[in-house]
C-alpha cells in the first residue's frame, strides 16, 4: 500500500515539474487542494524522480497511474509501455508476481549504490514490504564492475600523500572484491605484513548526495500530504538511512569501528576482527589486516565436515548477543558475505561500515524481549514490545497481544531445524505495523541481524538451535550486564548522590517534625484543576438551564395558540408566534455555539 501512495505523490511531482519547466529552480507549486509543494526543478533531480516513480509504479501495480487520475498524461503512456505491457507469465511458466521480488532487487542494483543500500535497509522493515520482497532484498548484493587501477593509484596518492610503490612493497592491481562504494586490493607493507586496502569509488559521494536529495524531497512531501507518510514517518527513516550511509562512506570511522569491536570481542578466541593500519588510513582509503579465508556460504560439503561448525555457530551467536545486549555496539550487517572461515578454523568479521548503537535502557528491553521469545512467553513479549514501540491512533491493543502470543507459541512448537529467532523478531515488527504500532529502528535492526545469524548458524551446523544458546547464555549476559552497570563512573555518581542526601537529610527531618508539632504539615495533591472543573460544571449547568427555558417557551407558545387574541401574526396569536421565534433563534444559537466550541476543543 505504501508503494502506491509514494508512487502517486512522485508521479504528481513529475507532472508538475514537467508542466512548470519554465519556472525558476526550487519554485513552490500549489496543487489542486491549495497545498504548496516545494519541489526542485533541477533536470538531474527530475530524471531521478522519474526513475523512482517508474520503479514504484512497476511494483505497486499498474493501476496506480489510472487510480491517481493521471491516465491521460504522456508520462502515463511512456511509463507503462514496453515491459509494463508484457504478459503476466514468464517463459518458464512462473507468474510475474512470483518473479517481482527478485526483479525488484535487480532493478535497485541497476539504479546504483544509493538504492542498493536503500534496498538493504528495506529488507529490515517487514512493516513496509511482504515477506517475499524482504527475502529478496536481504540477498541484495552490490557487486559491480571495478574501476581502473590508474584511478586507484591516483586516490591513494592524493589521500596518503605518497606513491603506491613507496607505501607498499607489493600491490595487486586486480581487486579481490568490488562493490558499489569501493573495492579491495591485496597488498604487502614494507615490513612484510599482508594487508587489504579498501579504496572508495571515485565520485561516489556526489552521486549519493544527489540521490539522497531526491529521496528526501519525496519523503518530505509524502509525510506532509498523506496519511501513510504521517503513519510511517518516511522522512525520519530516510534521515537515519542518510546518517548511516554517510558514516559508511567515512573509512576513518570504519577503522574506529574495527578497533572498538575487536576490543569488545577479544574474550572470544575463535573470532577475529581485522585491525586497521592507522598510518595508511584516511576517509577514502582503509588499510587493514588481510584475512585469508572462505565465505561461510562458499564452504563445500567436505570443508564443512572439517570445521567445528557447532562450536563456531554457538561462539558467533554468543558474541552477537554480547554486542547487542551488553556492549550496545554491534556489527549490523553480518550477512554471509561478511563472515569468513579462516584456514585455522576461526570466524572473521569484516566490513564494519554499518554498525548500530543501542542505549542502556533499550538494551534491557531487548534482553527481556529475546528471553521472552526464547521461552515462549508471548504475552510478556507483546507487553515489552509495546513499551519499546510508539502506539499510533489506530493501535489495536487486544488484537496485537493475541497475534503476538499466538505467533510466539507456534514458534515454540517448531522443530529445532525450523526455529529461527531472527525471523520471530522480524515477524513481531510486522505484526506491530499491521496493528498500528511503530517499532524502534533498534528492533528492526536486531531482527535483521539475528536473521542473518540464523542463516550462518544453520550453514555451520544444521542442528543449530539459537533458543537453546540464548537460554544457556542468559546467566552470563545478566552477570556482565550487571557488572557493566557497576562501573567506576556509576559508583562515584551514586556516592555523590548519597553524600548530598546525607547532608540535607537532618535539616529536612527538622522541618518535617516542626510542621507536625505545630499542625502545619500539609500534603498537596495536584490531580485535578479545581478552577477548570468548576468552570466546566458551570457551563454544563448553564446549557441545561437554557435548554429548560427553551422547552418552557415552546410548550407555552403551543398552549397559547389556542387562546384567541386581537394581536395576530399571519393569522396566528401574535404572542405565541413571538415565543416560537425567540425559542427558535436562541435554540439555533445554542446549537451553533455548542458545535463550534466542541470542534475548537477537538482541534486544540
Amino acid at each position: 500500500m505504501f508503494l502506491e501512495i509514494i508512487a502517486k505523490v512522485t508521479l504528481l511531482k513529475i507532472l508538475l515539474l514537467t508542466y512548470s519547466s519554465c519556472v525558476s529552480l526550487e519554485s513552490p507549486i500549489v496543487n489542486r487542494h491549495g497545498v504548496t509543494m516545494a519541489i526542485s526543478l533541477n533536470p538531474e533531480r527530475l530524471k531521478r524522480y522519474k526513475d523512482i516513480a517508474t520503479l514504484l509504479i512497476k511494483y505497486g501495480g499498474k493501476n496506480i497511474v489510472h487510480s491517481s487520475g493521471m491516465s491521460d498524461s504522456a508520462l502515463d503512456e511512456e511509463i507503462i509501455s514496453g515491459d509494463m505491457k508484457e504478459s503476466t507469465t514468464s517463459d518458464d511458466g512462473r507468474s510475474k508476481k512470483d518473479e517481482a521480488p527478485e526483479q525488484l532487487a535487480h532493478d535497485l542494483e541497476e539504479l546504483g549504490p544509493t538504492f542498493i543500500k536503500l534496498g538493504q535497509l528495506l529488507s529490515t522493515r517487514p512493516d513496509f514490504l511482504p515477506p517475499a520482497y524482504i527475502d529478496a532484498l536481504a540477498r541484495l548484493q552490490d557487486n559491480v564492475k571495478p574501476f581502473s587501477y590508474e584511478e586507484v593509484e591516483e586516490i591513494i596518492q592524493n589521500q596518503l600523500s605518497v606513491r603506491i610503490s613507496k607505501a607498499f612493497l607489493e600491490f595487486d592491481k586486480e581487486p579481490i572484491a568490488a562493490a558499489s562504494l569501493g573495492q579491495v586490493h591485496k597488498a604487502m607493507l614494507n615490513d612484510g605484513r599482508l594487508v587489504a586496502v579498501k579504496v572508495q569509488r571515485p565520485g561516489i559521494r556526489e552521486t549519493i548526495a544527489k540521490d539522497l536529495d531526491a529521496l528526501m524531497d519525496i519523503a518530505t512531501t509524502v509525510d506532509k500530504h498523506t496519511d501513510t507518510g504521517r503513519r510511517y514517518a518516511f522522512e525520519s527513516l530516510l534521515n537515519e538511512f542518510k546518517k548511516a550511509l554517510l558514516l559508511e562512506l567515512d573509512y576513518s570511522q570504519e577503522a574506529q569501528n574495527l578497533v572498538k569491536l575487536g576490543e569488545n570481542l577479544k574474550r572470544y578466541e575463535r573470532i577475529i576482527v581485522p585491525q586497521p593500519i592507522n598510518d595508511y588510513t584516511t576517509s577514502k582509503v582503509l588499510t587493514m589486516d588481510y584475512v585469508k579465508g572462505t565465505k561461510v556460504t562458499s564452504l563445500s560439503p567436505l570443508a564443512r565436515l572439517e570445521v567445528e561448525g557447532k562450536v563456531l555457530a554457538e561462539e558467533l551467536f554468543k558474541a552477537y548477543l554480547d554486542q547487542v545486549l551488553i556492549d550496545g555496539f554491534f556489527h549490523a550487517d553480518p550477512h554471509p558475505g561478511n563472515v569468513f572461515i579462516t584456514d585455522d578454523n576461526k570466524i572473521a568479521l569484516i566490513d564494519l561500515g554499518m554498525v548500530a548503537r543501542i542505549d542502556p535502557e533499550s538494551r534491557e528491553d531487548l534482553l527481556k524481549l529475546i528471553l521472552y521469545v526464547a521461552d515462549g512467553r508471548g504475552r510478556d513479549a507483546a507487553e515489552i514490545s509495546k513499551k519499546m514501540g510508539t502506539e499510533l491512533d489506530d493501535f489495536n491493543d487486544t488484537k496485537y497481544t493475541a497475534e503476538v502470543t499466538e505467533f510466539v507459541a507456534k514458534s515454540q512448537d517448531a522443530t529445532l531445524k525450523q526455529i529461527e529467532v531472527g525471523r520471530v523478531v522480524v515477524e513481531l515488527t510486522r505484526i506491530a505495523a499491521s496493528n498500528g504500532m511503530r517499532v524502534p529502528n533498534e528492533l528492526t535492526m536486531l531482527g535483521k541481524t539475528l536473521l542473518n545469524l540464523d542463516q550462518i548458524g544453520s550453514t555451520l551446523d544444521p542442528e543449530f538451535n539459537p533458543n537453546a544458546v540464548i537460554r544457556e547464555h542468559a546467566e552470563t549476559i545478566f552477570r556482565r550486564h550487571l557488572l557493566k552497570k557497576v562501573s567506576t563512573g556509576n559508583v562515584f555518581s551514586s556516592l555523590l548522590e548519597v553524600n548530598e542526601l546525607m547532608q540535607k537529610l537532618p535539616s529536612r527531618l527538622n522541618t518535617i517534625t516542626d510542621n507536625l508539632a505545630t499542625n502545619r504539615f500539609q500534603i498537596k495533591v495536584d490531580a485535578i484543576d479545581d478552577n477548570s472543573l468548576m468552570q466546566n460544571l458551570q457551563k454544563i449547568a448553564n446549557r441545561i438551564t437554557m435548554g429548560l427555558i427553551l422547552a418552557a417557551l415552546i410548550i407555552g407558545a403551543a398552549l397559547m395558540m389556542r387562546v384567541n387574541s386581537t394581536f395576530t401574526i399571519l393569522g396566528y396569536p401574535g404572542l405565541a408566534v413571538l415565543m416560537f421565534m425567540v425559542a427558535a433563534i436562541v435554540g439555533f444559537g445554542l446549537v451553533f455555539n455548542i458545535l463550534l466550541r466542541d470542534e475548537w476543543l477537538k482541534h486544540k
